[in-house]
This record gives C-alpha cells, sequence and structure tokens, in this order.
C-alpha cells in the first residue's frame, strides 16, 4: 500500500458524522465514499466533507477507490456489511459488536482469512489516554495483583434523546450488547480474558417512548433484557462484577475501578478517549491521580482506523482486532445465555494481547503508506 488508505463508508446514521471529522484529518486515512439504503442520507453525509462521493451499495463495494470499508450500520446489517466488503477484497473495519452471534462472527472472520484482508472493529476508546494509562499501571503492578473489579453503565434509556431508537431495544442491541463493548474491551485489556460467566437479566417495562425529535411520543416494543447483571472470572483468577442498564434513572457508581492486593484504581468512562485515572495505594491517605503513561493523544471516533491503516502499512497487527472484538462478544453472548438459564457458562475463546499504545502517539503523526 502506498498513500493514505481510501475509505468507503457503509451507513449514514448519528456516528458517521464523527467517524467522517476524525478521518478527514488524518494522513493515513482518506474517505473517498460513503453509500446507504436510503441515497438522500448518503448525499447530505458527502455534502460535509470535500473529496467525499455518495454512492450506491454495489458502486461502493466494487470500486478500485475503496481499500477499506467502513460498516457504521445498525447490527442487525453488520453481517451482510462483513461479507460484502470482503467478498470484494476490501479490508473491513465496523463498529460494535462484532456481529449478531459468535456464530456470525466466525463466518465473518474465516472469510476474512480465506479472502487474506484484515478486519477490525469498535471501540477504539480503549485506544485513548484513559484506558490506556489504566492498563499500564495495572501491568506495573500499581496496585499489586488484580483481585477484583466493578463496571457499572447505567441510564434510563437511549429513547430519552435518539431521533429513531428501535434498534436499540431489538435483538442485536440492548445495553449489554450497545454498551458493554466499551467496558468489557477495557476489562480485558487490563485483566485478561474471561473464562467463565454467571448472570442474571430482566425487561421491567415492555414498552417505550420515543423522548425528542419528529418522532416524539411514538411508542414501540422492547424484544430484548434492558437491565443486565453478571459477574466474570478473568483468567488470571479476578472476579468482576458488571451491571449494564437502561432501567437507572440516576445513580453515583463508578464507571470501572479495579481492586488490587495493594491497592485500586479508578478508571475513567470507557466510552471516553480521554479521563482521569486515579489510585489510591495501600496505606495511603488520599488518592492520586496519575500522569498520561500512554494512548493516542487527542482520539477520536476512527483512531481505530488509523491505527489499523498504520499496521497494514507496516506489517504490524493492529490494535482494535477481530478476536478481541469476537471475545468480547463471545462474553455477551454467554453472559445473556447464563441470565436465561441462571448457571454459569464457560467461555473458550481468546485474543492475542495488543501492544500498548506508546504515550504521547499522536494519530497525526501515523506516515500514509
Amino acid at each position: 500500500m502506498t498513500g493514505p488508505l481510501r475509505i468507503g463508508v457503509v451507513g449514514a446514521g448519528n456516528i458517521s458524522g464523527e467517524y467522517l471529522r476524525t478521518l478527514s484529518r488524518l494522513p493515513n486515512v482518506r474517505p473517498v465514499q460513503v453509500a446507504t439504503r436510503r441515497a438522500e442520507h448518503a448525499e447530505a453525509a458527502a455534502a460535509r466533507f470535500p473529496g467525499v462521493r455518495a454512492v450506491s451499495l454495489p458502486e461502493l463495494y466494487a470500486s478500485d477507490e475503496v481499500d477499506l470499508v467502513l460498516g457504521l450500520t445498525t447490527p442487525e446489517a453488520h453481517l451482510e456489511v462483513s461479507h460484502a466488503a470482503i467478498g470484494a477484497g476490501k479490508h473491513l473495519y465496523g463498529e460494535k459488536p462484532l456481529a449478531m452471534t459468535t456464530g456470525e462472527a466466525r463466518s465473518v472472520l474465516d472469510a476474512a482469512s480465506a479472502a487474506g484482508v484484515r478486519v477490525g472493529c469498535a471501540p477504539d476508546t480503549v485506544l485513548g489516554t484513559g484506558i490506556q494509562t489504566a492498563r499500564v499501571c495495572v501491568e506495573r503492578g500499581e496496585i499489586g495483583t488484580p483481585v477484583a473489579a466493578t463496571a457499572f453503565m447505567t441510564t434510563p434509556g437511549h429513547e430519552l434523546w435518539h431521533p429513531d431508537p428501535e434498534f436499540y431495544y431489538r435483538p442485536g442491541g440492548g445495553p449489554l450488547l450497545d454498551m458493554g463493548p466499551y467496558y468489557l474491551t477495557a476489562l480485558v485489556l487490563m485483566l485478561g480474558p474471561v473464562r467463565r460467566v454467571t448472570g442474571l437479566s430482566a425487561a421491567p417495562r415492555r414498552t417505550r417512548t420515543i423522548g425528542g425529535g419528529p418522532r416524539a411520543g411514538t411508542e414501540f416494543p422492547v424484544e430484548v433484557a434492558t437491565h443486565v447483571t453478571g459477574v466474570l472470572e478473568h483468567h488470571g483468577g479476578a472476579l468482576t462484577t458488571l451491571m449494564m442498564s437502561f432501567d437507572v434513572w440516576d445513580s453515583t457508581l463508578p464507571r470501572i475501578e479495579v481492586y488490587g492486593t495493594d491497592g485500586t484504581l479508578s478508571v475513567p468512562d470507557p466510552n471516553s478517549f480521554t479521563g482521569d485515572v486515579r489510585v489510591r495505594r495501600a496505606g495511603a491517605s488520599a488518592w492520586q491521580q496519575v500522569p498520561v503513561l500512554g494512548g493516542y493523544t487527542g482520539g477520536a471516533r476512527g483512531i481505530g482506523v488509523a491505527d489499523m491503516a498504520h499496521a497494514i502499512a507496516s506489517g504490524t497487527p493492529h490494535r482494535a482486532g477481530a478476536e478481541l472484538a469476537y471475545h468480547v462478544l463471545d462474553v455477551m453472548e454467554a453472559l445473556l445465555a447464563a441470565a436465561e438459564t441462571g448457571d454459569s457458562r464457560r467461555v473458550d475463546s481468546g485474543f492475542p494481547l495488543p501492544y500498548p499504545v506508546p504515550a504521547g502517539t499522536r494519530p497525526e503523526d501515523l506516515p500514509a503508506g
């Protein structure tokens, strides 16, 4: 590959603008096309970014101008987009989750392997300074041996702000599959893969009502669990208590905390690229803020694509990798299955631990080609 990696974007929903803003300013990637089933949405997205053309889906997949397909559709379309991109010989980077099920996800990874193309997957928030600094703290032994962790994501529901929230409440959605990838990816990068899970779930409200926008007042059904809680056993022995909920109006719970034999680590919101990391060591009288120890500086949605482009050019592994995303999906699928049966479930997948992002790395400095 010489020059910037050329990106074709499939999907023009809320998140596409964030990706296009990031990718348009970085030297080693260049968005060139955008396509979606509703042509007017693709045209509106393309109009905001010079050099980006609105095309049809078949045109984008077949285009010699596109090296990588960036899939930003809702989850039920991830499988179709993935196979279309891979079948056309394109690299693929997609929004989370990797697929609706591990079976679908494995078919994508097998197809990519046979085609000789790469697959990457969100979240890339874990490549920012917050989670990367927390990872370095754990690996350096700043809190001793990790014993346990907690992770809480609580909100009253996305229908209060999203104009078309139904997909969050259909299969492939719910708080675990929607927000869980941010938390679980951060947790497994710090504590290692998960080998066993147990949990419970509930759906207290069978309908939801859109709170704003042109469809305000529209009622729609809830088809998935909206409150999921569980315990994850990591290979290293640490136990994580997890709660993901669309049923909590407010709370003072931490986002993520890691508890070790020699102290406690406070980890910032994994849905953000930054945030303060704090540590309270055994015997210390107060919390201390940790200086930035790793991560892309000035990260935003899309740095995972830029990291992948650099890895393709240099022949090295990319960090937001498919096997990591597969493991996170495997954990979520096992947790939902355990919640249905009331027992524990094994998780047999794993992933190669990606290299940390060195402190001070700027995505703007990644060379093109």
